[in-house]
């Protein structure tokens, strides 16, 4: 059997860089599984490489299924913090729509950060949203991307004593 070919995951509902994944995938001639959930279509690019993947409507649906395919030949696109870290332990590589890179080093402090904002949510706080995207987060992402793809395609792995420990 030969070595997996590496492919881009894009968590697309409220994915806000598509146009740039499709660039640089095309670029690349990597595959490209946009995977959004069941509530609101997205409309795919007329290009072979990529793949529109609608999953049921649920609450983690299109995040369970980036989790359960990708492997450490890949990259993922998320905002999802969770998935991010999901995708780490598969030795997968993950960054958010800004351009920032989520490694072992920073994803614990991330999903301690997601899940302190949550608990003030719960009593009543309001924690903000997110910030707008910017044309420096748009140059950022892409960059990273480009980054993350070619270490993939080379077969850079994630040392094991790295990698997050199991979330489930």
């Amino acid at each position: 059997m030969g070595a997996r070919m590496t492919a881009i995951y894009v968590d697309a509902d409220a994915c806000p860089v598509r146009e740039e994944v499709y660039r640089v995938a095309s670029r690349l001639r990597v595959a490209v599984h946009v995977v959004s959930n069941g509530s609101r279509p997205i409309r795919g690019p007329a290009l072979s490489n990529v793949q529109m993947v609608v999953v049921s409507a649920g609450a983690d649906a299109a995040d369970d299924w980036i989790a359960e395919r990708i492997s450490a030949a890949d990259v993922c696109a998320t905002a999802d913090i969770p998935l991010a870290a999901r995708c780490l332990a598969r030795g997968a590589r993950a960054l958010a729509f800004n351009g920032q890179e989520w490694t072992i080093d920073n994803i614990g402090g991330a999903l301690a950060g997601r899940a302190l904002k949550q608990h003030l949510r719960e009593t009543g706080i309001d924690t903000g949203g997110p910030s707008a995207l910017t044309r420096r987060d748009r140059a950022s992402f892409l960059n990273t991307l480009d980054r993350l793809v070619h270490a993939a395609q080379r077969g850079t792995t994630l040392p094991l004593r790295l990698r997050p420990p199991d979330l489930d």
